[in-house]
């Protein structure tokens, strides 16, 4: 794996399966020359008795040469599939039958680029296939957007008025996001508007009767100081009524098909934070007419749940879980009790060992963990039918498909269902990682991996690059990482830990960065440096490394600040000063719930864990990428890291990306920070 095959992988999610059960829309994001291109791809597989598994069609690009969409959605009768797309300068919600054909525009879509967290669903079909809900950017105190991806012109000069003036890569407009209702096959009835004022509502759901959408709302008297999402519903009349009073957030609400419930997940404490959220969201469940209080489905299962989706039956709730470097798919009854997998990734390997896979032998190595990234679910006859979208150690995702009998609950073998990265996986040397546990200073167990360098030997010392996940709740897994099999490929073995702060152990584990960002998780690491070192021989302790981005770019910053151990490091959109990050990042309530206030009510706190403090202890040779537009980390948590090692007469470097924010995009900058990052590693690992 070269830096340029990085960008070879691709990034195929969003499986829908069709309301007949049989096929499968997607979406494949892949690179052409410096632009991202994601087009929509219909798989179909049908069930007969002597032949379960068969897959009768092999993938195909839904919509004709040139076009591009995402977010694609079935229709309930399954004759259409709408999604989101940009075409003729028009960005809207176009519609296309599965047969083929050109799409059509149902509702041209304004978007703002005010940063909505968790803003999940932009459209939904009604029950009866004629009406689509959809979010819609209403004009403010600003002029509209012209044409799709135009802003107006920034104001000379610009008058600042309110906290979340930043957007993550400029300034946030003046539009807000409202609620929008059109006819699909009636073009002489135009678009209507049904939630109006100075909210940004988001995340719609259909209810069954098609009488109401469901949507999130921040109603609070100043929303950009309060994060505090509810639930509302709108009737197609345009009457709104709150469904949720509660001081934490609700999110990603879902209609039950019988029409009593909606299950949501929600936190439930008074402070939280639009971006690295610390608390676990569980599955709850209320009454859609809102005569009684949510009740918490999950409390026991202590593991963050995302993304409910309702049994046909109305009886169960799916949903995503991350735990212990796994993302599964999960069940509750609407009871609530005992949560339950809906298959181990045991299930992957059927007797005699091979797989049944589409064209292809097994390269998800399911012993050792699978993540999924999304999923859909239909019922058909006695059949309910998942499809979704799966990871393994060394294999980039791919679409899968899982069925269950009604009546007894038995599932038949995953299969999979595309093919997209298989090629391009089987041509190259890719390491599986060995998963390590160990004790930390306090005897906490902390989960890791580790990855050897392609080619190992057993006689040869090898470098050792550690590196650390954002967040700090992101949790590292059994996902396919490209940039670590690029170190792999280059002679280096890579360590990645989940300490605590990270998500997938529990909610006291995850709150194990709070009031401290470098104490427990520090040393957490640097443990897990130590175990790996004592334990394998072949790994040379005078040639180790550290990088990471975002909050694993603090903790890079802290980490040389704090020891001389390692002798070369990279650190990616990195915090330096809590203090300064707080005014500059587009979210202060992350040091709110972080660190239980403002700066100004503990500035020693926030100082004593800002890396630039220590800064006169750093001996470590350091480059510092970041994107000249990034509001979440702001540039000049680098630069004043960057200056101070530069007086000091460390080696140091500054990588200025322009034109992006938090995380590059831009294909040829990701292939020059993996490079430049090699060629750092070389110079002093080497």
């Amino acid at each position: 794996m070269q830096p340029a095959d990085t960008l070879r992988v691709a990034n195929v999610s969003d499986a829908q399966i069709a309301p007949d059960g049989e096929r499968v829309v997607y979406t494949v994001s892949t690179v052409e020359g410096n632009e991202t291109r994601t087009a929509l791809w219909l798989v179909r597989r049908f069930l007969r008795a002597s032949d379960p598994q068969r897959v009768v069609e092999p993938p195909r690009e839904l919509l004709p040469a040139g076009w591009t969409g995402s977010n694609p959605r079935w229709s309930p009768d399954g004759r259409r599939v709408a999604f989101l797309a940009t075409r003729d300068n028009q960005a809207g919600i176009y519609v296309v039958t599965v047969t083929g054909g050109t799409p059509r525009l149902v509702a041209p879509v304004r978007e703002t680029n005010f940063f909505i967290t968790y803003a999940d669903e932009p459209f939904a079909w009604s029950p009866d296939s004629r009406r689509i809900a959809y979010i819609n950017a209403s004009d403010g105190d600003a002029p509209a957007p012209t044409a799709a991806g135009e802003r107006p012109a920034r104001p000379d000069p610009l008058v600042v008025d309110r906290i979340q003036y930043k957007s993550r890569t400029s300034f946030s407009d003046r539009l807000r996001t409202h609620v929008w209702l059109a006819d699909v096959d009636d073009a002489a009835n135009p678009p209507r508007q049904l939630t109006s004022g100075a909210t940004y509502d988001h995340a719609l759901a259909f209810s069954p009767r098609g009488d109401e959408i469901a949507f999130l709302s921040n109603h609070e008297p100043d929303p950009e100081a309060t994060n505090n999402s509810d639930i509302f519903a709108v009737g197609t009349d345009g009457r709104v009524r709150q469904i949720t009073t509660t001081r934490g957030c609700e999110y990603q609400p879902a209609w039950s098909p019988d029409g009593k419930w909606i299950a949501y997940t929600a936190t439930k404490r008074d402070v939280t934070t639009i971006d690295s959220v610390a608390e676990d969201a569980h599955v709850w469940l209320i009454a859609a007419d809102g005569s009684a209080q949510g009740r918490e489905l999950t409390e026991r299962f202590d593991r963050r749940a995302q993304h409910p989706r309702w049994s046909p039956d109305s009886r169960k709730i799916y949903f995503l879980a991350n735990d212990t470097g796994q993302t599964l798919i999960y069940w509750v009854g609407t009871g609530g009790g005992a949560v339950r997998s809906l298959f181990e990734p045991d299930a992957l390997r059927p007797p005699g060992g091979n797989h049944v896979l589409y064209a292809h032998a097994d390269l998800l190595a399911p012993e050792r963990g699978v993540q999924i990234t999304s999923f859909s679910l239909q019922r058909s006859a006695v059949l309910d039918t998942f499809a979704f979208t799966m990871s393994g150690p060394v294999a980039p995702a791919e679409v899968w498909t899982f069925r269950t009998d009604v009546v007894s609950g038995v599932g038949t073998q995953p299969l999979r269902v595309s093919a997209h990265n298989v090629q391009l996986a089987r041509s190259l040397a890719l390491v599986a990682p060995e998963e390590i546990w160990f004790k930390s200073f306090d005897d906490t167990r902390i989960q890791g991996w580790l990855l050897k360098p392609v080619g190992w030997r057993d006689n040869t010392r090898y470098p050792l690059i550690l590196s650390v996940h954002g967040g700090p709740h992101g949790m590292y897994g059994y996902g396919f990482n490209a940039n670590f099999q690029a170190y792999a490929a280059r002679g280096y073995a890579v360590l990645y830990l989940n300490p605590r702060g990270s998500n997938g152990y529990g909610q006291k584990f995850s709150d194990g960065t709070l009031n401290e960002w470098g104490g427990g998780d520090y040393r957490d690491l640097m443990a897990g440096v130590d175990e790996v070192l004592r334990t394998r021989q072949w790994l040379d302790a005078n040639r180790l490394g550290v990088t990471g981005g975002s909050y694993g770019g603090f903790m890079t910053n802290w980490i040389i600040t704090q020891t001389p151990r390692f002798r070369a490091a990279v650190a990616s959109a990195s915090v330096s000063n809590l203090i300064s990050f707080y005014a500059t990042s587009l979210y202060q309530d992350l040091v709110h719930a972080e660190f239980g206030g403002a700066p100004w009510d503990d500035y020693d706190l926030l100082w004593r864990w800002s890396p630039i403090r220590y800064v006169r202890q750093v001996q470590t040779p350091t480059m510092f990428i970041h994107g000249e537009q990034d509001n979440d980390v702001h540039i000049t948590q680098a630069e004043e890291m960057y200056m101070a090692l530069r007086r000091r007469g460390i080696d140091t470097v500054f990588v200025r990306y322009p034109r992006e924010g938090h995380g590059l995009r831009e294909p040829r900058h990701r292939q020059d920070a993996l490079e430049r990052t090699l060629a750092w590693f070389d110079k002093y690992l080497k």
